[in-house]
């Protein structure tokens, strides 16, 4: 930073801005609104991806950071086709102030990640979020009848490794929504509704989407509808995983998963009638009219 500031001070200055974008996939990618590449740590901050960077507001205390970075979408370097599939959702981002004749003066002027992307016109609109913006989060347990967990995380414990819950399958046809898929054939029909789909390999590999339907296809085929198309399309012949779905009831989880001991609701903590009840003069309360 010492260096950097040197430099700032001498009133000549040949400073750029960089900034790493790191995918969940763990794809990373750098940038400069430098004229050329620059480099430092190992990683190369490309000149020509055509993105650049508004002012970045910081402030003291818990406010939340924010800013917006723009750009042209291209085929080399950001393309929609991962934007819509949702690959930069979530995205880490790390910023600096770099001396780009001596890249070794430099410092981090933000660090966070991609909010929300707006596109359009061949350009991209990514909002920035700083690291405080976790604190805007809702922390604890709420108290409901439906489990809190996912199924297979820590607080569920449930192995989706175990025989007979989850499936792996080849893609027969894609109709939107809709997926056909070789029929796993020892699970009975329903069994992966409200459960999750992941392509293993393909244009979409790494997406995931919640399964709304689960239904029996003809020639031993199975037909999954998700809830809204994968943002890119998988082709026929991707390899699926198929996790078995759970609708939060404590009746699936003791009766399908036998996971109740881990059960993370209240499945008898009263409802909206009970707060409703009043006193009664009689035994019988089915809702019918008195005399």
């Amino acid at each position: 930073m010492s260096g950097l500031a040197d430099h700032l001070a001498s009133g000549a200055t040949t400073v750029c801005r960089c900034w790493a974008v790191v995918r969940k996939d763990g794809t990373t990618l750098g940038f400069t609104d430098h004229d050329l590449p620059v480099s430092f740590d190992g990683m190369d901050f490309r000149a020509e991806a055509g993105m650049t960077a508004q002012a970045i507001e910081t402030s003291l205390g818990l406010s939340v950071d924010n800013g917006e970075a723009i750009g042209a979408l291209s085929d080399a370097a950001i393309r929609e086709v991962d934007i819509l599939a949702g690959r930069y959702d979530g995205a880490e981002v790390t910023a600096w102030h770099v001396n780009w004749r001596v890249p070794a003066e430099r410092q981090i002027v933000f660090r966070g990640t991609i909010g929300e992307i707006r596109r359009g016109g061949g350009a991209f609109h990514a909002e920035l979020r700083g690291l405080s913006e976790k604190l805007n989060q809702p922390r604890g347990r709420a108290y409901q009848a439906s489990c809190s967990a996912v199924l297979g995380d820590v607080e569920c414990g449930f192995d989706l490794q175990t025989p007979g819950f989850s499936a792996e399958a080849k893609i027969q046809s894609v109709e939107g929504a809709a997926i056909v898929v070789d029929d796993p054939g020892y699970l009975e029909k329903g069994w992966f509704t409200q459960g999750v789909l992941t392509v293993l390999d393909g244009a979409a590999a790494g997406l995931s989407g919640m399964i709304k339907a689960d239904e029996e296809g003809s020639d031993a085929q199975r037909r999954v509808v998700l809830w809204q198309e994968l943002g890119a399309g998988p082709s026929v012949g991707d390899r699926i995983r198929l996790i078995a779905g759970c609708d939060k009831r404590f009746e699936t989880c003791r009766l399908k998963f036998s996971n109740h001991m881990n059960y993370r609701g209240f499945p008898d903590i009263p409802g909206d009638d009970w707060l409703m009840a009043s006193p009664a003069t009689t035994g019988e309360r089915d809702g019918g009219s008195r005399r």
